[in-house]
């Protein structure tokens, strides 16, 4: 339990004893790239922990595979609206290599929430670090660059570079794949 030790240990007002009740109910899965741990139109039933791999979130749509966010070790992934609002999913979530997971079910943390009041406290300021990224990404689409906005990525967050497909970038980055190579051949 090591790994999720050190995700847990990013919390350090956390106490022994809600940690390991939050350590019995996680379980920890090995996926295989492209296997699919959420699906589009089922209700998410699980906050994901990436303990080791890659994580990305994506949208389907005319036949179109657009990359929503990525996750890399010691992050979440989960659809966060079907999570919390407990409707079907528009989004599917994989792994983009072979990955060690851990995973909690929203009824499993709804009932460590009641017992443990640490772990709420922990769950919001996850919330808020999602809702965080999630703005900069927008602010990021909508007034940067595109040149900006990959160099923005290849700084702050370089393993999606390593890991991500030239594809799930683009989409990531909302340009087209012609454009992230000329991007690319330029830098």
């Amino acid at each position: 339990m090591e790994m999720p030790l050190l995700l847990l240990n990013q919390f350090p007002e956390l106490d022994q004893k809600s940690k390991e009740a939050f350590l019995k109910k996680l379980q920890i899965i090995t996926v295989e790239r492209g296997e699919l741990l959420q699906n589009e139109g089922e209700i998410c039933d699980f906050l994901f922990f990436v303990l080791e791999g890659s994580l990305r979130s994506f949208h389907l749509r005319d036949n179109r595979d657009i990359t929503i966010s990525f996750a890399l070790e010691q992050e979440i992934a989960t659809s966060m609206h079907s999570f919390i609002t407990r409707k079907n999913s528009h989004e599917l979530i994989e792994p983009m290599e072979k990955s060690r997971i851990g995973k909690i079910s929203y009824t499993d943390l709804m009932g460590l929430f009641d017992e443990f009041p640490m772990i709420e406290r922990v769950y919001r300021k996850i919330l808020e670090q999602y809702y965080i990224q999630l703005e900069e990404q927008i602010l990021s689409v909508k007034f940067k660059s595109a040149r900006d906005r990959y160099l923005e990525l290849l700084e702050t967050r370089p393993k999606i570079i390593q890991k991500a497909a030239v594809g799930q970038i683009a989409s990531y980055l909302d340009m087209s794949i012609e454009t992230l190579s000329r991007i690319r051949g330029k830098i």
